[in-house]
């Protein structure tokens, strides 16, 4: 397995940390928050980086590849 799956299988397990959607999981988040963390600004660190994967998966309609992974690969 290669890092780039290692990272989609992460992302697919990793829930937002703080704020009103404290929990979510990033690729649930609803689309104009994230595209308002595009607009602000993404935070520094694996999170900002997490998030800025989920913007262009959801501006391009991938949401459904994260799900997926997340099913074939449950976290352990």
């Amino acid at each position: 397995m290669n890092q780039d799956q290692k990272k989609l299988i992460e992302l697919a397990h990793t829930k937002m940390p703080f704020g009103k959607y404290k929990d979510r999981y990033l690729i649930d988040l609803p689309e104009y928050y994230v595209v308002w963390y595009n607009n602000k600004g993404f935070p520094n660190g694996l999170l900002g980086q997490q998030l800025q994967l989920v913007y262009e998966l959801k501006l391009n309609g991938l949401e459904e590849l994260i799900h997926n992974i997340k099913k074939r690969y449950p976290k352990l």
